[in-house]
């Protein structure tokens, strides 16, 4: 019993990092979609990180994943490596960071979804109901900021990053258990490796010296931080405490988010956006007592 506590206690601590680490990368995001494309971004934060993370796997000589874990690695590799950040970065073009924090709000909501599916965690009905209200919370901002005039390309984006990036959290989760969690995230890249690096290539830059400084930092931040050494973190967190559960401690991370924003980005920080950011936290506490 103390092994088991002394496990889940040492998973909160892991958890929290990761959700530090992640709190910086919609800013970072945002800052570098201001010199590069999406498309490049998403390639070239991939490539950086694949290298980082095949110098690892080299010096500290880990074996070759399985067939099934190769399965699963695919699927992590689709919602952490390819999809969230290409979505986000896509929606950064014309939202400010402070507003999709709004939205990452649901990301402990996602991930505690597809641990129903793929880690067969199974909550209460009581946990769906405030799932859902924090989801309408979340729908009724989306409204407002369009003027009621239904979902922006960039709010559709976003909702997409958010479910992939929950897939890819509970799949990291579990294979974490068997793999090792910083070995999940390393694997997981260089299998995205094939389709990450003719991207890079294509979406190039013609020019570099145009490129703000700004736009630099912010891809060496999600290169580094948010692709790689985060994940170190968050998917040992998910596999000692389990991932429904360490999964609500991402209801930091639009805070410390938003607190980024106003301070590196200057960006404006609404009452709304805290009014519905609590609101949505508050269900999200009260979906993981059922979790």
């Amino acid at each position: 019993m103390n092994f088991r506590i002394q496990n889940i206690q040492t998973g909160w601590l892991h958890g929290f990092i990761g959700v530090a680490i992640f709190a910086g990368s919609m800013p970072a995001t945002r800052v570098a979609v201001q010199g590069f494309s999406p498309e490049f971004l998403t390639g070239a934060r991939a490539c950086i990180a694949a290298l980082l993370a095949f110098i690892l796997l080299y010096m500290l000589k880990q074996p070759k994943p399985s067939a099934q874990q190769i399965k699963s690695l695919c699927i992590v590799s689709i919602g952490v490596i390819i999809g969230f950040p290409l979505f986000t970065a896509l929606a950064l073009q014309t939202q400010t960071a402070a507003n999709s924090l709004i939205f990452v709000a649901l990301l402990p909501l996602a991930t505690a979804f597809f641990a129903v599916l793929r880690a067969k965690e199974i909550p209460q009905l009581t946990f769906w109901l405030y799932a859902g209200a924090g989801s309408a919370l979340v729908i009724f901002f989306m409204l407002q900021q369009s003027g009621m005039h239904g979902l922006t390309l960039s709010d559709l984006y976003m909702i997409i990053a958010v479910l992939l990036c929950g897939l890819g959290y509970a799949e990291g989760g579990v294979l974490s258990r068997t793999l090792g969690g910083w070995q999940v995230i390393c694997w997981a890249l260089i299998m995205a490796l094939p389709l990450m690096f003719p991207m890079f290539l294509v979406y190039l830059p013609h020019n570099f010296q145009q490129i703000p400084i700004a736009a630099y930092i912010g891809l060496a931040y999600v290169s580094i931080f948010s692709m790689l050494i985060g994940f170190f973190f968050w998917y040992k967190g998910l596999a000692l405490g389990g991932i429904a559960k360490i999964g609500q401690i991402q209801l930091i991370q639009p805070f410390i988010g938003l607190m980024l924003c106003a301070v590196l980005l200057n960006e404006q920080i609404s009452l709304l956006m805290i009014t519905v950011s609590l609101a949505v936290v508050s269900c999200v506490v009260m979906a993981k007592k059922y979790a």
